[in-house]
């Protein structure tokens, strides 16, 4: 909760970027604003890749929206720890990146995941760099208190990874 005591995404779309406030029009129940997706399923958990992530750090409009249905679902979010250095480059805000980084749980890679993951990987028939990445994600994802969601923008790697065990949920 912020001082106010406004969840905190509200902090994060009005209070810190006021030029993203919309008009009341905007919200009229029954009105679809351009790229809006409708989540009407419950999840327990929802797990960011690294564009889910940057979305967030960068204060993405279209992903706050995502992130705040999940929030008054009461789910949690979780990120894999290889997703932080993917995230992580020169134009990043350091700072940002820590409140979103704190706002979530961070998931371990460990010897046993990465096994996991690399058999992900075998049973799916990818292999190498590209795509190890994603099987650590979808591994970590997998192992997740269900029902499960992924914010991805590689639905169709992650689709073949984590099958249909993870609603996928492209951005």
């Amino acid at each position: 909760m912020c001082p106010s005591g406004d969840p905190w995404w509200i902090h994060c779309l009005t209070v810190s970027h006021p030029e993203r406030r919309s008009t009341n029009d905007d919200f009229r129940p029954g009105i679809r604003r351009d790229g809006e997706r409708r989540v009407k399923a419950r999840f327990e958990t929802v797990v960011l890749d690294s564009q889910g992530l940057s979305s967030w750090v960068t204060a993405d409009r279209r992903t706050h929206a995502l992130l705040q249905r999940f929030f008054t679902m009461g789910a949690d979010f979780v990120v894999s720890a290889n997703t932080i250095v993917e995230v992580s480059h020169d134009r990043v805000n350091p700072p940002r990146l820590n409140w979103v980084l704190s706002q979530v749980k961070v998931e371990p890679v460990t010897e046993q995941g990465a096994r996991a993951a690399a058999r992900l990987l075998k049973s799916t028939g990818l292999h190498g760099h590209k795509y190890a990445l994603d099987a650590t994600v979808a591994e970590a994802a997998l192992r997740q208190p269900g029902p499960v969601a992924m914010l991805t923008s590689d639905v169709d790697d992650m689709t073949k990874l984590c099958g249909d065990r993870v609603r996928l949920i492209g951005i």
